[in-house]
Formats: structure tokens, sequence, C-alpha cells
């Protein structure tokens, strides 16, 4: 297994812009809220990078026009205006022709018009309906909203102008992902302004790449049902490319509630030239993707989510498991955790695993709807992994969190060992590195070891040992001991609590010399002090 500082190495051109991205943060300052700077941001550079796409394969087929050594050669003046100005040719790259009025450099020539907000919504319009043509599926990512925005046209043009720096050009940084640095920077700052709020929408990085890093999806469809704004597929795509695989050979499936939070993931994955499906919807109650079996299932859905009206359910809904005893419930109104997992198991293809972040509580609940379903997981063999995550990772909110990983290949197959009555529990509680005094972040070094472990355990060729305070194989019938409950600390023991080999008798004639000697010691101690005050 590659090491993973190889999937999160720099490219070979990255380039420092954060004083720039301060700079654009000002210019909005005062005119846009902080949690609404993403909106304005990440749509300029979407139209950007198109731009600068259509400019750049324009720019190939003019060469390869006039290149007498190119198959696309030809003196004929007007097949050469044929050959570049044909969609197919463009598409073929994964870009579009793109309408004058809606290219950045036609904004960038007019940002001192006084009409500058109207010319953006319009090259909004305009680029939207153009590539909609070919992928409907991008319909609504750029909504008309500069013109009704309290931005000056000045301050408009400013943005322009900034993000005119060579610094943000792709095309003139091929080998830095320049706009998803850009993209992953303002989402990171919403997430700031946002507050617990934005818990919905933002996973920390360590813990999207430790959970990217433990599945491994190289091939396959991969879904997010509470998909946000891509974060999820994104480190997917980073994973393959670090790996040396194709994003041709994944597909994307997600469902996200809220339609604003559902465009910015459009607009991200687009940038990145994947192929998705993604729907709006609540997942809990709106299952739009009804026939999906994916391969991976990376989710970090909201935690606790009470009174989410499964009453609602539709009836005989397929995600729900079938208890033993019919009479349990498998759902409750007060909390949506394991209704998650439901969801989850019923999306999985048969050789499908999953990794969830949850909140701390679902390890050991006892309610109604919860402890139920727990019980049948663990009895049905659909568990594979718990991970207790350190403390203060998130921004967003202070609720401890765990990582559960499911999966339908715990018989074992090619890769895979057979490990049906085994679950691995890892306690990496005590990991991570203090940025500052609310922020922890897991390392790579920690995030390898942890990846390690499990690829080590659940794999034919793995080599894994339980190691204490850290790891440990529990059997089914250790976690039935144990109530259930599944909090690693029970079964990977304590640092000190370390196995010990010397027999009982041994250690106490030790203990009894050692207290004897002492003993003496003490005695002489105060004999001495007791002739030094006989001398004052």
């Amino acid at each position: 297994m590659a090491k993973i500082k190889a999937e999160i190495a720099k490219p070979k051109a990255d380039i420092d812009f954060e004083k720039e991205l301060w700079n654009v943060a000002n210019e909005l300052r005062g005119a846009v809220a902080e949690n609404q700077y993403k909106d304005y941001v990440l749509s300029l550079i979407f139209l950007k990078h198109m731009s600068e796409r259509y400019e750049t394969r324009r720019d190939e087929l003019l060469h390869l026009v006039s290149e007498p050594q190119s198959e696309y050669f030809t003196k004929n003046k007007k097949e050469a205006e044929a050959i570049v100005s044909d969609p197919d040719e463009y598409i073929s790259k994964n870009t579009f022709i793109i309408p004058h009025k809606a290219t950045w450099q036609y904004l960038q020539d007019n940002t001192e018009q006084d009409d500058i907000k109207v010319k953006v919504d319009d090259a909004f319009e305009l680029l939207e309906n153009t590539i909609a043509i070919f992928r409907p599926e991008l319909k609504g990512i750029l909504p008309r909203i500069f013109v009704k925005s309290q931005l000056s046209s000045k301050q408009l043009g400013g943005l322009i102008n900034l993000f005119s720096n060579p610094k943000f050009s792709e095309k003139n940084n091929p080998e830095s992902d320049v706009l998803g640095r850009i993209y992953e920077y303002y989402i990171g700052r919403f997430a700031i302004a946002e507050g617990s709020g934005a818990g919905q929408f933002f996973t920390p990085g360590c813990i999207v790449r430790l959970l990217v890093e433990m599945l491994e999806p190289l091939k396959g469809k991969i879904a997010d049902f509470a998909c946000g704004s891509g974060g999820m597929f994104v480190q997917s795509l980073k994973f393959i490319n670090a790996h040396g695989g194709n994003k041709k050979d994944i597909s994307l499936y997600g469902q996200e509630r809220y339609d604003g939070t559902l465009r910015l993931a459009k607009m991200n994955l687009a940038l990145r030239d994947l192929n998705f499906q993604l729907e709006l919807g609540d997942s809990l109650l709106q299952d739009k993707l009804p026939e999906l079996k994916a391969d991976y299932i990376i989710m970090n859905p909201p935690f606790n989510v009470s009174q989410w009206h499964p009453e609602d359910l539709p009836e005989n809904d397929p995600r729900l498991f079938k208890l033993k005893d019919s009479n349990d419930p498998v759902v409750t109104d007060g909390n949506a955790n394991y209704m998650w997992f439901q969801t989850v198991w019923s999306h999985l293809s048969d050789s499908g695993t999953a990794g969830i972040v949850m909140a701390n509580g679902a390890m050991t609940s006892n309610n109604k709807g919860e402890r139920n379903v727990r019980e049948h997981m663990l009895n049905e063999s659909m568990i594979d992994c718990i991970v207790r995550l350190p403390d203060k990772l998130f921004l967003t909110t202070g609720i401890p969190a765990c990582l559960f990983f499911l999966s339908k290949t715990r018989k074992g197959n090619k890769q895979h060992r057979e490990r049906k009555n085994d679950v691995l529990f890892i306690d990496a509680s005590k990991l991570g590195e203090m940025t500052n005094r609310k922020l922890r972040v897991l390392t790579d070094g920690e995030m390898e070891r942890i990846a390690n472990v499990y690829h080590n355990w659940r794999n034919t060729k793995g080599k894994y040992e339980d190691i204490q305070a850290f790891c440990k194989n529990a059997t089914l019938q250790d976690i039935i001991k144990q109530d259930y409950k599944l909090t690693p600390g029970i079964y990977v023991g304590s640092e000190d609590a370390e196995i010990d080999l010397i027999p009982f008798e041994e250690k106490m004639d030790t203990l009894k010399s050692t207290l004897k000697q002492q003993f003496a010691k003490s005695i002489e101690l105060q004999k001495r002090i007791e002739k030094n005050l006989s001398q004052l």
C-alpha cells in the first residue's frame, strides 16, 4: 500500500496565494456576509475555469491547423475555421465553446463599466445555458446573484481584477490545482463563519483523508448521501491520482438536502471533470437513488438529528432492517443516527464497504430503535471496524466523533480475509496535534498508522497484531460480554495495563526486600537529623 504522504504530496509547481485570497476577502468585507463569500467567489472561479479551458483548447486547435506535421493541418481557411469552431473538438477534451460575452477576458475588459454587475449575471446565464446543452445536470448552478447583491460595481470590478492575477490561472500554472485549492479555501472559511451550523457541510480534511485512505476507492461507484459540497468525492479523486488510477474508472452518486450546497458540489466536481449524479432531497425521508448499489460509501451525516419525522417514511421502506423480534423498533424520532446506517447498508453492493463519521454516542446508545439496530448489525456481521477519534478535530461542533466501517466482504474474498466473527477496534483518541487552542489535526504519520492497522487486519496478505491501548481484534463473543458496547477503550485497554508475566510470589518477595531497604534508610536518616539538631 502506498504511503499516505504520497497521496498528499504537493504538486511540482505548487504556488502560494493565501495573501491574494485574503485580499479577495477584504474586497468582499462589509458588503457580503462572510458565510456568503463562497457564493460570489466560487461562481466567478467556475466561470474563469471554463473560460480558460476553452481558450486553451482553442489555442491548441489554432496551432494544429497551421502545423504541417499535424493531422489537422489545412491551407484552406474555411476548413481551418470549421475545425476551430467544431463543438466536438472541445467536448472531446471535456470543455465547451464559450460565447465571447461569457469569457473571463470579456469581464476583465469591462471591470470599469457601471453595469459590470449586469454583465457578470448575464455571463453566468449565458455560460450555464451553453454547458447545460451537453451537461444538463449542471443546469441551475449559476444563478443571477450580483445585481441583487450589496457589492458595488467598483468592488466587483476589483474582484475580477484580483482573480486575473497570473497566480490564479491554471493556464499559467498547469501542474497546480489552483482552482481546487481556491475552492477548498473558501469552503473552509465558510465552515468557520457558519459556526456549528456548517457541520453538515464541512468535514475536516484529515478525517476525509483518513476515511478515503482506509477505504481505498480506486474503481467503481462511490456514494455520499449527505454530500454537502463534495469534499469526500474530491478526496477520492486525489487518492486515485496519487495511486496511479484513472478517474474514468469511478462514478459518483450523492444526495444533498440544501439547494445552495448542492450547487457548490456540482461546481466542485465539474471543475475536476468527474462523472456524477447528484440529487436534491432529504436522504433520510426521500431516497432519490433507490436502485443504487455502491462499491464505496463515504459519509459525514448530520449527528444526532432529532424530530426527523420517521413516521413519514414510506410504508415498507426497503432500507429498514427486519429484526427477529418484529415488535422491536428500528427507528426513533429522538435520533436519526441508526437510520443513516440502515440507509448506507441498503445501498452497498455485494462487495461494498462504507466509512461513516458518527457521534460517539452511537457506540453505546441504549435508546429503543438504536440499541436494537446495533445488536442486529453486530449479530449479522455488518460492522467491520470502529475508530475513536480525538476531540477538537471539528471547527464546527464539539460533539466527540468516531468512524464506523461497514462491509459486505466479511465472509472473505481474494483481497480480504474472512472476519465475520471479528471487529477491529482502534483508539485514536490520544492522537493529533493542536494547531491552535481550539483545533486539533491528525498528522500524516498518524493517519498512515491507523490506515495500515486496518489494512493489515483486513487484507489476506496483512500481518496484524494487537497493540495495547491502540488496537484490538475482538470477537462477537467479546462484544456480547460487554453488552454490545462499541467503545474502543473497553477492548484495547490502557497504556498502563501491560501484560504482567512475573509470578505473584516473586513480585511479593521483591517488594518486601525493597520495603526493608527503605525502612533502613529512613532510620539512618532520622538518626542523622537528631544528631544535627543536638549540635545546635
